[in-house]
């Protein structure tokens, strides 16, 4: 009975030490810091075993997260038992200041929230040369145009052996960066003391004119102590480096520039292949134009689109437009290129006009054109005008052989005619039949021309019919920016048209939006654009109300129908034009 009685107690102690009721609570390993540092947070809960992980997201508006680790223990003392479960999460303070921490729900049970302090950057923690880890960030220009390419090159040195590390992207609101080219690795001398170098270069262009700070790029990681004996079985410490803040005095676009497409570029070229003067067409027979405009230091999204004028005496079928964006790890190259069939419809002189695109000269800091002369080519008939009949000649003829007992005398003048007539029809027969099988040739090709003009139109009409989106965030945003509403207009219906192919015009835009701050944004900027409306403030409110792209409803049709062409295209200019 005793043994019965001492086994029943242990196990009432056990249904009570689980029956105690969950705690949880957090804590931070340290409450003041210095900018560029990290700190840990931890969140413990007790007596629930079944708690799922805290939601950690409402920290990212203060911090960056740097990753999380659970762990599981149990003890139990004196019959009782307790259980515990604890998350940590390494976090990076993005600012200075006193930053709260809210309080976190942990199954049924929450935590107290917590206040961290958050002092500016030390001056040992921004390193420089001769420590054991800094970084180092350049920028040129330093006061660019507004649009224009500045490369951003980026140096961690670190003289310690790193386990692991994340060095930051260049970011910004207001600045677009794209990554060039892929990590250079080195080694380096500076102040007497051997680095390994990690070198990075980007290409950022801003969006607004004006002044702006490029915050501090901040490297991560964990490192060994180059004399830690059990370097091999440790961890390593936590290390941090970051450069110095950059500051761009962002230039507006100058007066000079005038009023079309704004191009700010170090070269950009316009060409055309195709077209060589002393190449024979006709009419009705294709003729390939290849026109193709390339930039350095712009990407094909920042360049117009490529168009001819209308060409005389020819009809002008396009091809679809091929674009690029390349890198040589210093500049971005970007180009676009498309094929022309410009087909002749009668013989004669044809005049092909002269294109040019202005843009602006980074280099010398001035305004440029770039340009193709106007080419003239002379187009031959579509057939031969005719055949030249042979003109028959008459020999006079060998001397008959002579039978023996006869008389010799002279060839009579009917025998001669007669010999001429027969020679006549047969060449009669030759050229009818050659004029005969000339016309059966003409009758088939007129047919296959025709029929290869037919199929040639329908291709280019089902082309044209309903044209691929194309994305134009980016020309959207810089137009808002720099307040060239035509241009916002029409990339604004290029974006709509990516969901809603039937939109022609800023009118039917605004009756098929469904946020009502969109509709009045658009009504507005058709109001400016063809009525007496203001345009002041007008590109903030496009660019906020469409920073997420046109809101349609859910239940409108997304069948697609023939669109026209916008309203404002840019075109390459011609001759006259």
């Amino acid at each position: 009975m005793q043994r019965i009685a001492r086994i029943i107690g242990i196990a009432s102690l056990w249904i009570c030490g689980n029956a105690i009721a969950a705690d949880a609570r957090a804590w931070l390993d340290r409450t003041s810091m210095h900018l560029g540092e990290t700190v840990t947070l931890n969140v413990e809960v007790s007596g629930d075993n079944g708690a799922s992980q805290p939601d950690f997201n409402a920290l990212q508006g203060d911090f960056d997260l740097l990753g999380t680790q659970s762990s599981t223990s149990m003890n139990i003392i004196n019959g009782q038992s307790s259980s515990k479960l604890l998350w940590a999460v390494g976090l990076q303070p993005k600012r200075a200041g006193t930053l709260a921490i809210p309080a976190f729900t942990v199954g049924s049970v929450h935590t107290e929230p917590l206040k961290l302090t958050v002092l500016p950057a030390a001056a040992g923690a921004v390193g420089k040369a001769g420590d054991e880890l800094f970084v180092e960030a350049q920028a040129t220009p330093r006061s660019p145009y507004v649009q224009q390419e500045v490369r951003l090159t980026v140096k961690l040195y670190y003289a310690l052996s790193l386990i692991d590390g994340n060095l930051d992207d260049p970011k910004m609101e207001g600045l677009v960066v794209r990554k060039l080219g892929q990590d250079s690795n080195y080694t380096a001398e500076v102040d007497g003391r051997r680095y390994r170098v990690v070198e990075r270069h980007y290409a950022a262009a801003a969006e607004k004119s004006g002044a702006l700070e490029l915050p501090p790029i901040v490297f991560r990681g964990r490192g060994l102590e180059p004399n830690d004996v059990n370097s091999f079985f440790s961890r390593g410490r936590g290390v941090t480096a970051q450069s110095e803040p950059i500051a761009l005095d962002v230039r507006a676009r100058p007066p000079a520039s005038g009023n079309d497409l704004w191009l700010p570029a170090q070269s950009l070229t316009l060409a055309v292949e195709g077209a060589e003067a002393d190449k024979s067409i006709r009419a009705g027979e294709p003729l390939t134009l290849t026109v193709r405009l390339k930039a350095q230091g712009l990407g094909y999204e920042q360049l117009p689109e490529l168009k001819l004028p209308p060409i005389d005496a020819a009809d002008v079928y396009p091809d679809k437009e091929a674009t690029q964006n390349r890198d040589d790890g210093n500049w971005i190259y970007g180009s676009r290129e498309r094929k022309f069939a410009i087909v002749p419809t009668r013989a004669g002189s044809l005049t092909l006009p002269a294109l040019s695109i202005a843009w602006w000269d980074t280099e010398h800091d001035r305004a440029a054109i770039s340009e193709v002369p106007a080419q003239t080519l002379t187009v031959l008939p579509a057939i031969a005008t005719g055949a030249t009949q042979p003109q028959a000649s008459v020999a006079e003829p060998a001397a008959a052989p002579v039978a023996s007992g006869t008389t010799t005398g002279p060839v009579s003048a009917s025998a001669i005619s007669s010999s001429s007539d027969n020679e006549l029809r047969q060449w009669r027969l030759l050229t009818y039949a050659a004029f005969g099988l000339w016309l059966a040739t003409l009758v088939a090709g007129g047919g296959t021309w025709l029929y290869f003009r037919r199929r040639t139109r329908m291709r280019v009409a089902t082309l044209t019919a309903s044209p691929p989106p194309r994305s134009s965030n980016f020309e959207f945003r810089s137009a808002c920016s720099r307040g060239d509403l035509k241009t916002a207009a029409r990339a604004l219906l290029r974006r709509a048209r990516g969901d809603r192919p039937a939109l022609r015009n800023l009118g039917e835009l605004a009756r098929a939006v469904a946020d009502p701050n969109q509709r009045a944004a658009v009504e507005d900027l058709e109001r400016t654009l063809y009525g007496a409306g203001s345009a002041d403030g007008l590109g903030e409110r496009l660019l906020a109300a469409f920073r997420d792209g046109p809101t349609f409803p859910s239940a409108q049709s997304s069948a697609q129908s023939p669109v026209l062409p916008p309203l404002y295209p840019f075109e390459i200019r011609g001759s006259g034009t």
